[in-house]
């Protein structure tokens, strides 16, 4: 198949001009009686200029063939005269959005998710959009359902299960939507066309397995919690223990460190506020 070979005819008030002689002519033929002249005259002009004019508006174009082979693409706007024999297809080379549907699929590890995306796509080779696919519109829709589970396939929906994931569908969302972008270029490039934008709408755990994951999330938020305040609360004893020790404030034996340790912990890590039990013996009472 040929590829995209862009033309521009004539202007078509040219012809439009010359149709209006025509007709006149024409017109004076018949009134003076020279009828055979005058129809001749008037056949000829709807059928060779009349049919040929055709207007191209902003971001159209115009696919001709002739006789079942292709001719050439009018990409410019205006108004223009063509072979008035060639069939006139027109060709949006405005940028369509696809917001495609929920797709329920699994992600590499086995859960199932539910995901969809937006492209946005327009076609940069008006013949292979023509000719190559039955319908092009149809096959980007198929073909971006194919990419998108494809891609849900490819990359679990988070790090909970596989900590060894460099790239989540929820955490990594720009590198995903690049692969995404990258996926469907090549397959729609057979069809000339070309995806300006591509971004994961919507994502989420199927329902059946939805309250089981956000339980593991909680947990999940909750240990990496208490990571953080258990090792800010023993940065902070180790520096109280330091701060006695430098200033001499009080000279503390193994047993009572730990002791002192243990209250210090309880009271940093605990998720409740503490009532102090104050000592009014010694510390060995």
């Amino acid at each position: 198949m040929d590829s995209e070979k862009t033309i521009n005819p004539p202007s078509g008030f040219a012809a439009f001009a010359l149709l209006l002689v025509v007709l006149a002519v024409a017109a004076v033929c018949l009134f003076i009686g020279e009828e055979p002249v005058g129809a001749i005259l008037g056949v000829l002009g709807f059928i060779f200029i009349l049919p040929g004019l055709v207007i191209v508006n902003p971001n159209e174009s115009k696919v001709l063939t002739l006789f079942g082979k292709y001719v050439g693409t009018v990409k410019k706007d205006g108004f223009f005269w063509v072979n008035p024999f060639t069939v006139k297809r027109k060709v949006s080379l405005r940028a369509f959005n696809l917001n495609g549907q929920q797709l329920k699929v699994n992600d590499s590890i086995g859960n199932p998710i539910e995901i969809a995306a937006v492209i946005v796509w327009q076609i940069k080779d008006t013949a292979s959009a023509v000719f190559a696919v039955e319908n092009y519109i149809q096959y980007v829709n198929i073909q971006s359902e194919a990419a998108v589970r494809h891609l849900a396939n490819s990359f679990p929906y988070d790090n909970l299960e596989d900590e060894t994931a460099t790239i989540t569908l929820r955490g990594g969302a720009e590198q995903v939507s690049l692969l995404l972008e990258k996926e469907l270029n090549e397959r729609l490039d057979r069809a000339g066309i070309e995806v300006l934008e591509a971004r994961i709408s919507h994502l989420a755990y199927a329902p059946e397995i939805a309250h089981s994951m956000l339980q593991v999330q909680q947990a999940s938020a909750i240990i990496a919690a208490r990571r953080l305040i258990v090792e800010g609360a023993v940065g902070m004893v180790e520096m109280a223990l330091n701060k006695l020790s430098e200033k001499n404030i009080v000279e503390l034996d193994e047993e009572r460190k730990a002791a002192m340790v243990s209250n210090l912990l309880v009271v940093l890590c605990g998720d409740r506020s503490v009532n102090p039990v104050v000592n009014t013996g010694t510390l060995y009472h």
